[in-house]
């Protein structure tokens, strides 16, 4: 039997190795230069006029951009259900509620219209998520945001590099974007995050409030040549500062991020090609001139599939693929559940598209012959 092909593996050559062994070499493991180093160099890449924050999650990164946002206990942050928790788990961390809203079935995007419908006086902030690496529609998302005041934090976590009209996400005129560098994203740090944000006072907040509140950078008072000891706290903050370690992978992943997404998008291009006349919805691909960061291969199976999606998952792991699910939504999770009152009838699109969907293996450590394994299992399940 074949080698078992994993749903997804990190891709890490010889530069990020080297790059880790000589931080270690440094003496500098946690918050120093290597850190700032990529910092710059993901605010570079982002566009001008951009400020980078690292964290170590993208999680802790967007529990860090909505508190500098003004969100607190008593808001509403409206955000889409279909979504890993940590989108609405970081509002609950800051008291507020997360308002869960249907999707754009043809996109798997947050449908603006419903957050339209769904705006309330207490209202504070939307968190768009752009799944899979298909942005969302961020042009209605942000004429809302305008219309009512209201912040825009965009979980971003799967979008790196996604562009819409022709702009890089990150870039747009929301208030901040988190990206996520855990092993199975796009780019890795193993875990990690980033904040990117073009307004100074948010990201000064932002980098206060990541080391513990203390209002002095570590990495300053421990490299100054005069005596730096003294530091004050002037928040309670929170301890979700990137290590050097981790900044030493995200420094080569980051150059080869667009070779990545070139692979990733021809993956795609060769799944479209070979499920056409299968019994499947393939993904949605981004509008002309934008581009797809094709974190995420889903298909949907079809009314007339002849297997069900449990089944078919577990046709292709007897195959030796591995396969997952993007994602559980949010409403079918007891805690969101229960303490929302919700139910499968309010989210029909969500609901349907999860019932059918999956996610095939798209990495770009997967060599045309796993392709064509994949390919080969597919196809002859639903044949």
């Amino acid at each position: 039997m074949s080698e078992f092909l994993p749903f997804a593996l990190p891709d890490i050559g010889d530069d990020e190795i080297n790059e880790v062994l000589d931080s270690l070499r440094s003496g500098w493991l946690t918050t120093g230069p290597k850190t700032r180093r990529f910092e710059d160099d993901f605010a570079g890449f982002v566009g001008d006029g951009i400020e980078a924050i690292a964290v170590n999650s993208a999680t802790s990164g967007l529990h860090l951009a909505l508190e500098a946002a003004g969100i607190g206990p008593g808001d509403e942050v409206i955000t889409t259900t279909y979504t890993f928790t940590a989108t609405a788990e970081v509002v609950r961390y800051l008291g507020a509620d997360p308002v869960l809203v249907d999707i754009d079935p043809s996109t798997f995007n947050i449908d603006p219209a419903r957050i339209e419908s769904s705006l309330t006086p207490r209202t504070k902030a939307i968190i768009p998520v752009h799944f899979a690496g298909l942005s969302c529609d961020m042009d209605a998302v942000l004429a809302i945001a305008r219309k009512h005041g209201l912040k825009v934090v965009e979980d971003a976590a799967h979008a790196l590099p996604t562009t819409c009209n022709g702009r890089l996400i990150g870039s747009l005129a929301s208030d901040a974007t988190v990206y996520s560098f855990y092993a199975t994203k796009t780019i890795t740090t193993g875990e990690g995050g980033m904040v990117v944000t073009r307004n100074p006072e948010l990201a000064r907040r932002c980098r206060v409030m990541r080391l513990h509140g203390i209002s002095r950078d570590a990495f300053d008072r421990y490299t100054s040549n005069k005596p730096s000891w003294h530091y004050e706290v002037v928040a309670p903050g929170c301890k979700y500062n990137m290590t050097d370690v981790a900044a030493s992978l995200g420094i080569h992943q980051l150059k080869k991020a667009w070779a990545f997404q070139e692979r990733r998008a021809a993956m795609a291009a060769r799944y479209d090609a070979a499920f056409a006349g299968l019994p499947l919805i393939l993904p949605p691909h981004a509008p002309a001139g934008d581009i797809h960061a094709w974190h995420l291969y889903v298909v949907r199976l079809s009314d007339d599939s002849p297997v069900t999606r449990e089944r078919f998952i577990e046709q292709m792991a007897e195959k030796g693929i591995g396969c997952s699910v993007h994602f559980i939504p949010l409403h079918l999770h007891p805690y969101w559940r229960d303490r929302y009152s919700l139910s499968p009838e309010e989210f029909p699109a969500a609901q349907k598209s999860y019932e059918r969907a999956v996610s095939l293996p798209l990495f770009t450590r997967m060599r045309d012959e796993d392709l064509d394994r994949v390919i080969a299992a597919v196809r002859q399940i639903l044949s």
